[in-house]
Formats: structure tokens, C-alpha cells, sequence
């Protein structure tokens, strides 16, 4: 599944992290200097090793554009380069010079976020050059960060072992213990998942740290709801503490290095090892998918940097793909296309049954509660509602045209199944809204209070909605 492709051997000393953009692969080191490589041929630029720190370099990253480089060090400050053409842009200095261990650019605006041994975390304004807010964690040293997809919300880790969720205004919303013996890295992915409790949106989220553990989460960055934090499960490969880890672009596999030596692919969804690579010497510190091409880097305390080139085309861990979705319309996807389709939803447990019963496209977009458990005697009600849940997704990919607001739950955004109507006059989603009651009395809208809980059926609402989604599929 991954090859080595090509070793970058250029530092003197220790590698402590590797950051790409679209077109380049930054890395920085203990002996002091960031070097920029590009992704055509992995040749070294022609401004590179940048060199302006006077101590170890612990951490670099770009900005969401590309064209600007940050690096930061245990000589207390935070400077920005161009990518272009290495010119230094500015040196941030960190409250207190305290050594500055990891930095982290926000999706947007344009901001950076510099996190230090004492617990400082500052984020700066990238484009007047001054700090925005700042703040500092519970105890211990800021070891990780990572901003949630929209920008508005961040996750810090500290040596200490807490996980904090932090919103753009530098207010602490969060604070969990999460590794006993410290966070040492964390990553957001950016695709949301379906919680099939509630029907919410949440984001993936890893963190790893001395314990040897690897932790998945699901986070929810809400406005209205607030940000919830749910653990979902521990990935255990590692026999040593786990240094970094790293989610691809589109969050299926999660790559992870350890003091072991080893660089661990898991698949996201089912939590499975992938592949193991042991070809580092010594620690691997760092690894970073690459965001447009089929490209893994790692970085080591043996000096190296290995370019790991991902078979995306293979088959992960025994599951089928479904190379015919984007090229098929769905309703003259034959059985076997549907069987790859159920595979890559993760219900591979199914595809014997729906063979038998000669499933379809057609058959599968036709597919409802009362012939999942009559017609498939599928007897469990969530398996029947996780099926029914993939093919709802499924028939919205293919509408073509955008949903009108007012078919879509204020609380999910998503378009409604079974509208009600609550007192406040606005409508939800049943689901949702017997969720959001379950724990407040306010409502979702407003704000104020619910003078009654009572959720009234808006027929008139569903039945435009089956009405509009007829038009869709014609």
C-alpha cells in the first residue's frame, strides 16, 4: 500500500517535523534550519536551508495558501517566510521567550497560533503582525494543536495529559484529562461523520501520547449546541510512546510514529492496521499526509525524512472499492456494484444478502424500513437504520441542485425525514430536536425558553419535501 520512493538526508540533526503544501514539503530540525523541497522531483529549493533561528526549530507549517511558512523554536519566537522565495516576513516573539514547541495556521481568517513550554498560546493576526489574543493552558507545556475545519475553533494537548477546545476568542470551552502521562500530538480531519445517535455532524479527531495510546474522538463544533467531546476508541499498535499522528485529506487512514521506530496506517473507520513501516532507525517524530497528491512523509531522530507513495487504488484491509460510482449512474449500478458500494460504506456484512435477494441499483434506491425487515429480514433496528442512513446519503449525492433552506433542520442543516414542529414556531428534525430537549429547555433559534416540550408532526412540511425529491430524481 505505501513504497518508499526517496529519503531526504540533508539535516544535521534530529528531524522534529515535516509540513506540505500543494506543491512543497517543508522540514525542520535541531539543527536549527528549515529546509523546503519540492514535490515535482523532491529536490531541495534554491533559498533553502532557511536559517534565522538561533536554537532548534520544533515545528513548521504553511499557511492555507501556500505562500507563507512559519517555523517556530526554542528560541522563543515564531517566523514567517515566503514560500516563494525564502525571504524572512517577520519574527513573532512569544510572551515570556518561553521556548515555542508547536504553531498551527487556521483554516481562516488569517491567523497563527504559537504554543510554548510554559503553557502561553498565542494567536496572531498573520497580516498586521499582532498578537490577536492569548492564553495559557490548565498545567504542563503545549505540546499539540489543530484548528477545526471553519477556523472558529481549535484543540490544544498539553505535557500534562488535557485535551482543551478553545473557540477563536481564546475562551477555554473544554478541558479533559485524556493521556496520563501527556499529550504529545492531535489532528482534526476535515470530513465530517453522521453520529447515528443524533444525527448531528461531528469531526474526527486523533490524539496520541506517552502512553503509547492512539485515541479517536468525535468533536462537535456547534455555535448553538456548543462543542461536545466523545470518545469513540483506542488504536494500540505501538509498543512505545507515540510521538505524532496524522490524518489523510479525506480522513479515511490515520498514520502515527513512535519511539517503537515504526510509522503505523490505520483505517479510520474500522480502526485496523494497514500497514506497518519500520525502515527508521531511531524515533519517528513527525508524518504528514500530503494534500493533493498520494504522498506520506516521515521524519526521524535518525536524521531522515522517507517519501511514501500511497497505492490508493488497492483494496484496504480486504474491503472492495467502487470504481464504477462516479462513472454509473446509481440506478443501473448492477449487484456487484452494489456490493462494492456496501463495502466502501463499511457494511460489507451485507453483501451475501443483498446478492440473494438480487439487489440493484434500482432495487437499492427502492429500499425502505418496512422491506429491509420484511423482504432482507434484517431483525436489528440500527443495522436497518445504518443501511437506510447510507442510501439516504447515497440519494442525495445525487441531487444535483442545492436544498432549500427551509427544508433543512436549523439544529443538523441537513435535509429533514420526520419535520415537528416545536413551540417556539420553528420546525427541526424529530431526531434532532428530542435530542437538543433531552438536554435544555431553550430553544435552538431563540434562545428563550420553551414554554412547552411538546413537538407536533408538520405533515405539510414532509410532504413538500418527498414532493421536491421526487423532482430531483426524475
Amino acid at each position: 500500500m505505501a513504497t518508499l520512493i526517496h529519503t531526504l538526508a540533508d539535516h544535521g540533526d534530529d528531524v522534529n517535523y515535516c509540513a506540505f503544501s500543494s506543491s512543497c514539503l517543508a522540514t525542520c530540525s535541531l539543527d536549527k534550519t528549515v529546509r523546503v523541497y519540492s514535490l515535482s522531483n523532491f529536490s531541495e529549493l534554491p533559498y533553502s536551508p532557511l536559517e534565522g533561528h538561533s536554537y532548534a526549530v520544533h515545528c513548521c507549517c504553511f499557511s492555507p495558501s501556500g505562500r507563507v511558512l512559519a517555523s517556530c523554536s526554542t528560541d522563543g519566537s515564531t517566523a514567517l517566510w515566503d514560500s516563494r522565495d525564502g525571504r524572512r516576513l517577520a519574527v513573532l516573539p512569544q510572551p515570556g521567550a518561553s521556548p515555542v514547541r508547536v504553531c498551527r495556521f487556521s483554516p481562516e481568517p488569517a491567523r497563527l497560533l504559537a504554543g510554548a513550554a510554559d503553557g502561553s498560546l498565542v494567536l496572531w493576526d498573520v497580516q498586521a503582525l499582532k498578537p490577536y489574543r492569548s492564553g495559557k493552558v490548565k498545567s504542563g507545556s503545549l505540546m499539540a494543536c489543530a484548528f477545526s475545519p471553519n477556523g472558529n475553533f481549535f484543540v490544544t494537548g498539553s505535557s500534562s495529559g488535557d485535551l482543551t477546545i478553545w473557540d477563536d476568542k481564546m475562551r477555554c470551552l473544554y478541558n479533559e484529562k485524556t493521556h496520563d502521562l501527556g499529550v504529545t500530538c492531535c489532528d482534526i480531519s476535515s470530513h465530517p461523520v453522521s453520529d447515528s445517535e443524533n444525527g448531528l455532524k461531528y469531526f474526527q479527531m486523533a490524539s496520541c501520547g506517552q502512553d503509547n495510546q492512539i485515541k479517536l474522538w468525535l468533536i462537535l463544533f456547534a455555535d448553538l449546541l456548543g462543542v461536545q467531546l466523545k470518545y469513540k476508541c483506542t488504536l494500540n499498535g505501538h509498543s512505545a510512546p507515540v510521538l505524532a499522528c496524522a490524518f489523510s485529506c479525506d480522513g479515511q487512514m490515520i498514520a502515527s510514529g513512535s519511539v517503537d521506530k515504526c510509522v503505523i496506517i490505520y483505517e479510520t473507520s474500522t480502526g485496523n492496521t494497514l500497514q506497518t513501516l519500520s525502515q527508521h532507525t531511531r524515533y519517528v517524530t513527525t508524518c504528514a499526509f500530503a494534500p493533493n497528491s498520494p504522498l506520506l512523509a516521515t521524519g526521524s531522530m535518525d536524521k531522515t525524512v522517507h517519501i511514501w507513495q500511497l497505492d490508493l487504488k488497492q483494496p484496504c484491509a480486504g474491503q472492495c472499492t467502487v470504481e464504477n460510482e462516479s462513472k454509473v449512474a446509481v440506478e443501473d449500478w448492477s449487484e456487484d456494484d452494489v456490493s462494492a458500494w456496501l463495502c466502501a460504506q463499511d457494511l460489507s456484512d451485507f453483501v451475501g444478502l443483498f446478492k440473494m435477494n438480487n439487489i440493484d441499483g434500482k432495487e437499492l434506491l427502492n429500499l425502505t424500513k418496512e422491506s429491509l425487515a420484511k423482504e432482507l429480514k434484517i431483525e436489528s433496528l440500527g443495522l436497518r437504520s445504518k443501511v437506510l442512513q447510507k442510501i439516504e446519503e447515497l440519494r442525495m449525492s445525487m441531487i444535483s441542485v442545492s436544498v432549500p433552506d427551509e427544508f433543512l433542520c436549523p439544529i443538523t442543516r441537513e435535509l429533514m425525514n420526520d419535520p415537528v414542529i416545536a413551540t417556539d414556531g420553528y420546525s427541526y428534525e424529530r431526531e434532532a430536536m428530542e435530542n437538543w430537549i433531552s438536554h435544555r429547555r431553550s430553544s435552538p433559534m431563540t434562545n428563550l425558553p420553551l414554554h412547552s416540550l411538546m413537538l407536533t408532526p408538520n405533515r405539510t412540511l414532509k410532504m413538500a419535501i418527498s414532493r421536491w425529491l421526487e423532482t430531483q430524481q426524475k
